[in-house]
């Protein structure tokens, strides 16, 4: 996979806490940290899209739809 060097600017306190997150061994740098954020922000963003569709298609789930997917999905 290729990679592309960018420039961005973010919140500070946002920074650091990303800075502490390599630190402790959640990323092996800050680039890959930012990186696996982004990739987790395109899926759940093209997640909601299908959902989305899948609302317009057959419509939103209802309350006993909504029951029923906690109960099968608890077990």
């Amino acid at each position: 996979m290729s990679t592309t060097k960018v420039a961005f600017t973010i919140q500070t306190d946002t920074l650091a806490l990303a800075k502490k997150a390599v630190k402790k061994g959640r990323a092996k740098s800050l680039s890959a940290f930012v990186n696996e954020a982004l990739e987790e922000k395109v899926e759940r963003d093209q997640l909601t899209r299908v959902l989305d569709e899948l609302d317009v298609r057959h419509g939103k789930p209802n309350k006993a739809d909504r029951a029923w997917a906690k109960r099968v999905l608890s077990r």
